[in-house]
């Protein structure tokens, strides 16, 4: 089976208008990307006013709304996927997410592959009147809420977190469901992935025997609850500002071998094993991600 190859959408560095994000997604599509993948933050602190030493996300980066931009980056295009790398689930009502992502699927039926996650930057949440410390716990219940009212036409549903009596959404997903991929590393995320989701997005792992051994503990729990471990996606992020052609190729061969189904060309996350690229131009980052495609796309 083919990996599909995605790349990320660098708004925060090429501008957040609709000629430029407009021009780019039509660059990546026109490509032959299958899939655009974009960050979510609502709200971000004040980078003048942050203590020194603290994890705070700030408003230095500018970040569009999940489903406003892939609305319109649907309007614009006519094949490219989309899958927000994560949706911080937890800060949102789970009915509303319900809501969104079924009308965003209606209208352009399987392009929306929706990743969440739990978040960490817990001034989003005090902002959003959320909270922060049972967001993991709340998330799964939210995933079982939205797998509900997408699958059937009015729903009961009684948790600890939400009441539904005998309530629905129209339009509901053709499919009868929304994917939902699931982002993070900790071991009730594992968990709440085989149990829930279609596909797991681990970020942390470098191409080595780490990642081997965190797939295979991730397939056995998938095989644990009655599922098929083949039918479950993985998806990782390549760094396009380390490397060079040759360990990209080895990289991507890598993950192949691996069961990888998605590989996304990233530009500018950061992390142990991820750096951004050095330009910040529309251009730049077309000419990285051409750059990546060319190496790999043989090995697809």
């Amino acid at each position: 089976m083919a990996m599909q190859l995605g790349a990320s959408l660098p708004c925060g560095d090429i501008g957040t208008g609709a000629a430029v994000v407009r021009d780019y997604v039509q660059t990546l599509e026109g490509m032959g990307f299958d899939y655009l993948q974009a960050p979510d933050h609502v709200l971000g602190g004040n980078p003048a006013t942050v203590p020194e030493g603290k994890r705070v996300g700030t408003t230095e980066t500018a970040y569009h709304d999940p489903f406003v931009l892939f609305s319109f980056v649907a309007g614009c295009t006519q094949r490219i996927g989309f899958a927000p790398g994560v949706l911080i689930l937890a800060q949102r009502q789970a009915a509303l997410v319900a809501k969104q992502a079924a009308s965003l699927d209606a209208l352009v039926p399987g392009r929306l592959r929706l990743g969440v996650g739990v978040g960490w930057n817990e001034v989003e949440f005090q902002g959003l009147n959320e909270n922060f410390s049972n967001r993991g716990r709340r998330s799964e219940e939210q995933v079982q809420v939205m797998q509900a009212l997408w699958s059937q036409p009015h729903v009961t549903f009684k948790g600890k977190y939400h009441t539904l009596d005998d309530a629905g959404i129209n339009p509901r997903p053709p499919s009868g469901r929304v994917p939902i991929w699931f982002g993070g590393h900790a071991e009730a995320t594992y968990l709440r992935a085989a149990k829930y989701g279609d596909g797991f997005m681990p970020l942390a792992y470098p191409a080595d025997e780490t990642a081997l051994e965190a797939f295979e503990k991730l397939r056995g729990l998938v095989k644990a609850e009655g599922r098929d471990p083949s039918t479950f996606g993985i998806e990782v992020w390549v760094s396009l500002g380390l490397g060079d052609e040759d360990s990209w190729r080895k990289e991507v061969a890598f993950w192949k071998q691996a069961g990888v189904t998605h590989v996304t060309a990233h530009a500018t996350y950061m992390s142990k094993i991820h750096k951004r690229i050095a330009g910040r131009t529309a251009a730049d980052h077309i000419a990285a991600v051409t750059r990546f495609q060319n190496a790999v796309k043989d090995l697809l």
